[in-house]
């Protein structure tokens, strides 16, 4: 994949316009009132953002262009559809919606051919959970996806197996001010909360030696088992900032233990 091209889509990476916080802001309420041009407008402002997640899915064949146009499809997505009251930036919302993209252009055609009725009882299942989501206000099971659709359990268990694509625990999600999310940071650890992390006096010295916020972090993480999510929702910071204070405080804790 030629990343390094200057010219995609007809686009001029190079000169891809950057918009400020405050320019931000005011596109999006025009486009809240209708304004198709700002609504252009903050399609080229964060199309550096669709460049960023497509550098991700550098090993795949597929061509940079066609990344490239699924990306921006993300893109007008997460416009469409971001609601300013969820006190989120708007990358940390589109990030994922263009990856979900760009994932699902890779998986429709990916050289392992999913079968045409597999794929067909996979969207009617996920139709009818949206569906039944909708007027019940709550998630079904499969048996009642399976009712509603007239196909066996096992059927769409099959069928919705076959069209998920692994994801590495090591894939990045997210990247801010240069510290980077992978989907294992948004992972709580309930296994290893009780297992590894009291058997040892040493660990809770090592433990008293943190400060008090990286402390703080480090036993919501693993001792009570929250994501990285809730921890920077409880003590009002960011998700990047997190993770950087929880894998200073483990490098902090190994040092110790190593003496």
């Amino acid at each position: 994949m030629a990343l390094n091209k200057v010219e995609i889509c007809g686009v001029n990476t190079a000169r891809l316009p950057m918009l400020t916080a405050q320019e931000k802001e005011d596109l999006f309420a025009r486009i809240k009132a209708g304004d198709s041009e700002a609504r252009e407008l903050y399609i080229k402002g964060n199309l550096r953002l669709v460049l960023s997640v497509i550098r991700r899915f550098s090993a795949s064949s597929e061509n940079v262009d066609d990344l490239f146009q699924i990306g921006c499809i993300g893109l007008m997505k997460a416009i469409d559809n971001f609601d300013t009251n969820l006190n989120v930036k708007f990358s940390t919302y589109a990030v994922p919606m263009i990856i979900g993209e760009i994932r699902r252009y890779l998986r429709d055609n990916n050289s392992i051919r999913v079968s045409r009725s597999l794929r067909d009882t996979a969207y009617k299942a996920i139709y009818a959970k949206e569906n039944y989501t909708k007027t019940h206000q709550k998630e079904p099971t499969i048996h009642e996806i399976a009712e509603e659709i007239g196909v066996s359990r096992e059927d769409i268990v099959y069928a919705m197996d076959a069209i998920q694509s692994p994801v590495s625990l090591y894939e990045p999600v997210y990247t801010e001010g240069g510290d980077t999310l992978y989907v294992m940071d948004q992972i709580s650890d309930k296994k290893n909360k009780e297992e590894n992390w009291v058997e040892s006096i040493s660990l809770e010295e090592a433990i008293k030696r943190l400060d008090a916020r990286e402390r703080h972090i480090i036993e919501m993480r693993f001792f009570e088992g929250r994501t990285q999510m809730e921890v920077a929702s409880e003590i009002g910071i960011s998700q990047a900032q997190v993770s950087r204070l929880e894998k200073n405080a483990l490098k902090s804790m190994k040092n110790y233990l190593r003496v």
